[in-house]
């Protein structure tokens, strides 16, 4: 492809592949090619290579970890940028805390807890990037990461930069404004409180155990975590509750399409078995939210993001 060659010229250190397989690139591990895969682009130069793929009129999706994705078996049309890094970079001075966008969740709340600072254990054990984590709000056991941000370095599609405090993402449940723009989180500071580290610890350990019991392990599982978002109260008064409940309650755990299937101890996680397609993940997940419609008239919001072409179930 005579861009790829045009792109890996004008950026020599980059890791650019043609006709790359997304299912390298998600946690369920299922996508067809896409014709341009730039593999962890540094921050610095972000700007410059999204000018660049506009100037050449290639579109193209910025992903994480791909933990929250399931891709069709065609692939997309389009390049991929995955900014995403294993080497975290994180600073933090005194209550103040300012990381890439790149940086795992999971290292993020490691290295808080290391240093005394609290409020992100919840995000021990979540697969993802803290760039993905702001956009789609990200968090568990009745916290979120929008609570605790002060500001976001956001890279608009153009290739601008601005900087945006809490209140500009809109924050709600499982939403910033971020999943409607398409923008990318270059760099966030948030404020934590200090904690003691031997609390800190303790309450990681107790997550990763309560996720090693009742999660699959992507690491060695496909996966792409909770397929639906919780089910907002019907009243000021009312608790959200989880959508699992539901499915469950709905007799969805006996469902199996192809390779797909519900995680036995969650019916709320699909799990990838042998031979299983994203078609089947596709299918799988309509039939989930009907047994629940059918069940409770109710219609389940989905939480993981379908990207592609996938056939309507016949």
């Amino acid at each position: 492809m005579e861009c790829a060659s045009e792109i890996q010229t004008l950026f020599p250190e980059l890791t650019i592949r043609e006709n790359a397989a997304l299912s390298e690139a998600t946690t369920f591990r299922l996508g067809g090619p896409c014709p341009l895969f730039i593999d962890n682009p540094p921050a610095d130069q972000l700007p410059a290579l999204i000018k660049t793929l506009d100037k050449k009129e290639m579109p193209f999706l910025v992903i994480g970890q791909g933990s929250n994705l399931v891709i069709s078996d065609q692939g997309l049309d389009c390049a991929i940028i995955r900014f995403c890094s294993d080497t975290p970079e994180i600073k933090i001075d005194g209550n103040r805390v300012t990381v890439s966008g790149s940086t795992l969740l999971d290292d993020l709340a490691r290295m808080t807890a290391e240093q005394a600072t609290g409020d992100l254990s919840y995000c021990t054990g979540i697969p993802g990037t803290v760039g993905g984590g702001i956009s789609g709000n990200a968090g568990a056991f009745g916290r979120q990461i929008g609570d605790h941000l002060i500001s976001a370095e956001i890279l608009e599609l153009d290739g601008d930069i601005q900087t945006v405090t809490r209140d500009e993402l809109e924050f709600a449940y499982r939403y910033s404004k971020l999943k409607e723009t398409g923008e990318i989180v270059l760099s966030a500071v948030f404020e934590l409180p200090t904690e003691d580290p031997a609390i800190l610890k303790a309450e990681r350990e107790r997550i990763l155990e309560f996720r090693r019991e009742h999660h699959p392990d992507w690491h060695t599982t496909p996966c792409a975590g909770s397929v639906f978002r919780n089910v907002e109260a019907s009243s000021a008064a009312g608790r959200r509750k989880a959508a699992g409940y539901f499915l469950e309650e709905a007799g969805a755990k006996k469902l199996l399409i192809g390779g797909a299937q519900l995680y036995e101890k969650h019916a709320n996680i699909i799990i990838g078995g042998a031979g299983c397609t994203a078609q089947d993940v596709w299918i799988l997940s309509e039939q989930m939210k009907a047994a629940v419609k059918q069940k409770f008239d109710l219609e389940l919001t989905r939480e993981v993001r379908f990207l592609g072409n996938f056939q309507p179930q016949v």
